[in-house]
Parts: C-alpha cells; structure tokens; sequence
C-alpha cells in the first residue's frame, strides 16, 4: 500500500533547529570537494537536507520530506542490527586506488566511478584491475551515472566483465537505454546484471524500470526517493532486489540510509553507506562507517562543536535556507 507522506511541521520549527555545514572531502567526488548539508534536529532525533545545488525544488523536496520523517517521524523496526557496506572508489588514478581503499577497511565489495568526464575507457579499466589487484575475492561493480551511450556501455561492460562484475549501475541515462544494453549483454552471453539508480531517483514513476524490464534490481537512496517508508513501498512494489545507497551524506544522512537497509525483507548486496570514510570529518563524535565490512545500527546525533567548526560561510547559509523556505513552501499544505 502506498505510504502517506510525514506530516510537515511549520516553517519555524524548522529554522529553529537547522544548522548548515560545509564538510571537506579527502578526494574529489562528483565534481566537489567541499560538502555542504543542511541538518534538522526534531523531536525524534536529526534529520539531513542536501538535495545538491543544481537540483530544482521539486526535486528537493523530496530530501525534505525524508529528513522531516528522520527528525520528526522516526524510523520502522529494524529487522537486522547490522548493515553490509561496499567501499567507494571515485573516479580517481589506478595509483591511488589503494590509498583510497585503505580509509574503508576490510570490505567484501566495492563500488568503483567510471565514466568521468574528461577520462577515458582505458582510464576506468586500469581503475578497476587495481581494484581487482588490490582485494582479488572482492564483489565489484561499476557506476557511471549514465555516462555512456549504449555502443558505448556495451563496449566497456564487455571489456570491465573480464575482471569479473557483480553489476553495473545506470550506464546510461535513460529507461529504454537500460533495457537496450541489458538485451545485448545478455544476447552475447556477457555476465553482467543492470541497475537503476538515477531511473528510479529521478523519475516521476520510480516503478516504470521494473515494469519495462530495463534492470536486473534496483539501487533505491531514501533522501531522493522521500523518505524510508517510501522507498519500501517502492521495493515492495518493484518485485525486484534491492541495493541501499547514499547520496554523499554526513552521518545523520547515513543513518536514514541504514534504517532503509535494516527495514527491507532481504538485502542480498553490500550497500552503498560507506561513504563517510570519503570526508575529512563529519558532525557526530561517533561516525557511521564500517568495521569489519559493516556498520552497527545506531543513532547518529550532531555535536555542538563539530557543528560550529564546519559551519558554513555566512553567504551559504543564507542560500541554504532560502532553499528551505522555499522547498517547504512545496509540502507544506
């Protein structure tokens, strides 16, 4: 059944207990190297706001009903206290691969950015054997956000398989395209599962990739999708596998991800809430990241000083909350 949206407190009670922070990161990922988020504290716990900027409001606000559910909702009963999580590589030289490994720990899956604009084919492929190199029984798999056409993705999937992939995420942008590339991978017999990330974030129909058979299992992140009950229904309703993912959250954002994760009736892959060992610091004294290829499910609550110590420039601040007024103004009734 489809769930109802959480009730949206007033416009007041949001600003009361809002704090924007800008937190560096150790590599470049996604085009940044500062990230900034804008959290909430409820009564329920902290909430995180941080659609990126280039997002319309619509779009937003869906980050803003999840982080209303997070701070003034609360999460489901977990079903399982401890989450699996891949390592993330960004789409950085094969020679620092290991540097970057080494942040996550032991890990039994990794995630590895390819595709980047201004890189080439070979760039992704010496990224991805030293993946390989570096951890020879790890799962891999590959994200390029859509960054290829599909000759394009069929040609680097053909080449990538030969190191051995558990999946690949939205090699290309769009729903029919997915479907495309998946036919001629599996009409040359060539091992690699699809999955849909920005074809079930970004669409109006989250359904509609499950419906057009254009993936193998989904890859669903509660800030974009509107909140963890939300992105239940839509597993539940999409029959197919499901991987939990984040968006470059802080911990608090990585916590709404864990509950998802905690809540589905079977989580077959490692998930994608490694990332926090991607920043330079975080605001909780107690960071969500792995130990042991998994994170323990726990609260994530901000500190007073870390808060102060990455807070935003003034002229940030105010941008981030113009956006939250006018985001509000979408869901309030």
């Amino acid at each position: 059944m489809p769930t109802d949206p959480p009730q949206v407190p007033a416009l007041e009670e949001l600003l009361a207990g809002a704090h924007v922070v800008s937190l560096p990161m150790r590599v470049k990922f996604r085009g940044i190297t500062e990230r900034e988020s804008l959290l909430l504290q409820g009564p329920a716990g902290w909430g995180e706001f941080c659609p990126f900027p280039e997002y319309g409001d619509a779009e937003a606000s869906r980050w803003l009903a999840a982080a209303i559910e997070a701070a003034w909702e609360g999460f489901p009963v977990p079903l399982r206290s401890d989450i699996p999580v891949n390592a993330t590589v960004p789409a950085v030289p094969a020679g620092r691969v290991p540097e970057v490994l080494a942040r996550f720990g032991r890990v039994d899956a990794v995630k590895v950015k390819v595709a980047e604009r201004g890189q080439t084919l070979d760039d992704d492929a010496a990224r991805v054997a030293a993946v390989r190199a570096a951890l020879p029984a790890a799962a891999i798999r590959v994200d390029s956000n859509g960054g290829w056409d599909v000759p394009g993705a069929v040609s680097a999937l053909t080449r990538l398989a030969g190191v051995g992939l558990e999946y690949a995420e939205q090699p290309v942008p769009t729903i029919d395209g997915l479907a495309e590339v998946r036919r001629r991978l599996r009409a040359a017999g060539t091992p690699v599962l699809i999955a849909a990330d920005e074809s079930v974030r970004k669409e109006s129909d989250p359904l509609r990739v499950a419906r057009a058979g254009a993936a193998d299992l989904l890859v669903v992140k509660v800030a974009p999708l509107g909140g963890v009950r939300r992105a239940l229904d839509i597993v539940a309703q999409a029959g197919l596998p499901a991987v939990v993912s984040s968006a470059l959250d802080t911990s608090v954002g990585i916590r709404a991800g864990l509950a998802l994760a905690a809540a589905l009736p079977e989580l077959p892959y490692a998930c994608g809430l490694g990332t926090v060992s991607l920043f330079e610091s975080d605001i909780t004294t107690d960071p969500l990241v792995a130990d042991d290829g998994a994170i323990r499910l726990r609260d994530a609550a901000a500190d007073a000083w870390l808060l102060e110590r990455y807070a935003a420039s003034p002229e940030r601040r105010d941008w981030w909350l113009a956006r939250l007024r006018r985001v509000h103004a979408l869901l309030a009734p």
